[in-house]
């Protein structure tokens, strides 16, 4: 990957890190409290070297040792010490109840936004690469406010602290340590620049690993049966080792930019104080407890910035996974948005497509010009060879994707004008691969939807026939669901999902050849149950074997996205066209060439 697309500048930075703090408002009062105890501890940090250079200059060197003041001054620094330990387990107690909040409202952002993403967005997004935005980036954050800010407000009310206390002990020498403050600025700056590179490359390697591990395990089926272990294997090391790659340059980048450099810089303050104080003593008396202090508070000093330092790794990261967490909350490929207008109400169920031509990736149209109408209670057919275009039409019928040309009306108003929850109650969809939740089979047909009666579940079942197998099972209606539905057959898990989208009485069915995996016998089942579905209800359905959808009103047959033919199922037979063929390749019959 290109390093300019990886680098993120430090006006980007900056951008990124003052939107992370705009999760702060909420906890300001926390904030003050837990700043206030820090302020306290810095104070202990700064008191309790200046006790002792009192004590060693004062009585110490002197050698004059009265009872009251040395017993006080070591009942205050005994009482800084424990007050210090006291206060900061408070403090940092305050600070990581607040960071953790942060990232529970982050992660329920993220989790929210991503439902309101339409299908394009998943189209072109891997699982794996979503996942690790929600899981691994926010957890990159968190680590963030719970060490590096604190660490950071510490540091520099600790920085402030310590020159004070310098410049009340040796103003010249206090001004001369000043010049370390551009070193260290220099190296922060460098690291900075050339960290944000490699974290971004880090970050999306690690996304890259979920992805991959998210299509193996939903795919391992197919992988065991095509035996394409090996493959994915090489492929996933091929990954594995760009993340490792990645890692290594970032251990470099961090050996020789933080504790290193850091050290040096520290070992030159040290030679400048003891340098300063080996001169002065040539012409004036140096008191030892002065320069007990100004190496105590040169070490207090370069500690917290050795501790950011440590941490501005963690902080860089948290910038870099913060910048994708944001750049998933401020997408805008968003599911189709509704007018909600108050008075379009599905009652009837009249569906008409009006010249509707439909593109996915805005260039190539899936849909050119489709017009139809399907009566109240009628059955409108879709067929058609792979590719012609009848899922787009459920898609769109559906509001799963935007369409910009024609219109589509249900009861003489535009998809466009209803609620969505009044098309997701009004309007039933059965998938040919049924999806089941982990759970149990009741709540599998009711959707956890409270207001569904325990009756009106095992109606609904009953209605389509799935209480055959759901009652000989060991817990019947609460027997569990693992995973998919993996422990039900395909038949079975279909029966649910007919079950499911009975329970809401819905006025339109979308089927997307529903019977596809049903065996004969259940088939029949369903051809029964489907007939009684049917009655006072529009339907709209997508079928390959011809056979289910005969007695059809009406049959729509797409070709290349265009609706080529249309009529009933005799009509359509007696026209010789594309129907006729697909008919007879079903029912292997082979067409005389004359």
């Amino acid at each position: 990957m290109d390093e300019k697309q990886l680098q993120l500048s430090g006006k980007d930075q900056w951008r990124v890190f003052k939107r992370l703090l705009t999760y702060l408002k909420p906890h300001k009062k926390v904030i003050a409290l837990a700043l206030f105890l820090l302020i306290l501890t810095v104070l202990g940090d700064i008191l309790g070297p200046f006790l002792i250079k009192v004590f060693m200059d004062d009585y110490l060197t002197p050698r004059n040792f009265p009872t009251g003041p040395i017993v006080g001054l070591a009942l205050g620094y005994v009482f800084i010490q424990v007050g210090n330990v006291i206060v900061s387990y408070f403090q940092l107690l305050r600070f990581q109840e607040i960071a953790l909040k942060i990232i529970q409202q982050m992660r329920i952002d993220v989790f929210s936004k991503v439902h309101t993403l339409g299908m394009r967005y998943f189209d072109k997004t891997p699982a794996g690469s979503i996942v690790s935005r929600v899981t691994n980036d926010t957890e990159a954050i968190k680590d963030m406010f719970v060490s590096v800010l604190v660490a950071f407000v510490q540091s520099g009310f600790l920085v402030i602290g310590v020159y004070i206390a310098m410049f009340i002990l040796n103003v010249k020498l206090a001004l001369v340590t000043i010049i370390l403050l551009p070193i260290l600025f220099f190296i922060i700056t460098t690291y900075r620049k050339h960290s944000s590179i490699v974290y971004q490359d880090l970050r999306e390697r690690l996304s890259q690993l979920n992805a991959k591990l998210a299509e193996s395990l939903q795919g391992m089926t197919m992988i065991q049966a095509f035996r394409q272990e090996e493959r994915l294997q090489d492929e996933f090391n091929d990954i594995n080792d760009k993340h490792w790659n990645a890692g290594k340059r970032n251990i470099k980048l961090d050996s020789l930019l933080l504790r290193p450099a850091i050290d040096l810089v520290y070992a030159l303050a040290i030679i400048m104080v003891l340098s300063y104080f080996g001169i002065t003593s040539m012409n004036n008396v140096v008191e030892v407890g002065v320069i007990y202090a100004f190496v105590t508070y040169i070490d207090r000093f370069f500690e917290p910035i050795n501790q950011v330092m440590q941490r501005l790794s963690i902080f860089q990261q948290a910038i870099v996974a913060a910048s994708r967490v944001f750049k998933l909350l401020d997408e805008n490929d968003l599911a189709p948005s509704q007018k909600n207008i108050a008075s379009a109400k599905i009652e009837q169920g009249k569906i008409e497509f009006q010249n509707v031509t439909f593109s996915y990736d805005g260039k190539t149209n899936v849909l050119k010009n489709i017009s139809f109408t399907a009566e109240p209670g009628q059955t409108v057919a879709l067929v058609g060879h792979t590719g012609s275009g009848k899922s787009s039409i459920i898609n769109l019928l559906m509001r799963f994707y935007e369409f910009e040309q024609g219109d589509i009306k249900v009861d003489g108003h535009s998809v466009k004008d209803f609620q969505t929850q009044e098309i997701r109650e009004k309007v039933g969809l059965v998938l040919q691969d049924p999806f089941l939740f982990y759970g149990d089979i009741e709540n599998n047909i009711r959707l956890h939807d409270q207001t569904m009666t325990e009756e009106e579940v095992k109606a609904a079942a009953e209605f389509v026939q799935a209480n055959t197998f759901i009652e000989k099972l060991p817990d019947s209606y609460k027997h569990k669901v693992t995973e998919r539905g993996s422990t039900f057959s395909s038949g079975q898990r279909q029966l649910v999902a007919f079950a499911r989208t009975i329970a809401t009485n819905p006025k339109v069915l979308v089927l997307d050849e529903a019977t596809a995996n049903i065996d004969t016998e259940t088939e029949v089942a369903i051809q029964n149950s489907l007939e009684n579905m049917r009655k006072g209800r529009t339907t709209i359905a997508i079928a390959h074997r011809l056979s289910t959808i005969a007695d059809a009103e009406l049959i729509l047959v797409l070709h290349h996205g265009e609706i080529v033919e249309r009529g009933t199922h005799q009509q359509l037979l007696n026209e010789k066209g594309l129907y006729h063929k697909m008919y007879l390749l079903q029912n292997g019959v082979v067409e005389d060439p004359a």
